[in-house]
């Protein structure tokens, strides 16, 4: 089973969603792309309101994120 992380959609940048750790901003590492679409389809929202969700996460053996959830 693979280990499942708490994220957030810090802003949409073109069909990409900013991907952070839900963590202080002080703690986040650089921001991860995904492709919004997949995001909203996943977790049952239009594109346009995926900024600011809080999500969880599967990560994968090759450390990228897939498996998205609502918080």
């Amino acid at each position: 089973m693979s280990e499942r992380v708490n994220v957030k959609v810090l802003l949409l940048f073109g069909d990409q969603a900013e991907i952070v750790a839900d963590v202080p901003p002080e703690e986040r590492a650089e921001p991860a792309r995904y492709p919004a679409l997949e995001i909203a389809e996943a977790v049952g929202v239009p594109v346009g309101e995926l900024a600011g969700l809080r999500l969880t996460a599967a990560v994968g053996d090759d450390d990228r994120l897939s498996d998205w959830q609502r918080a």
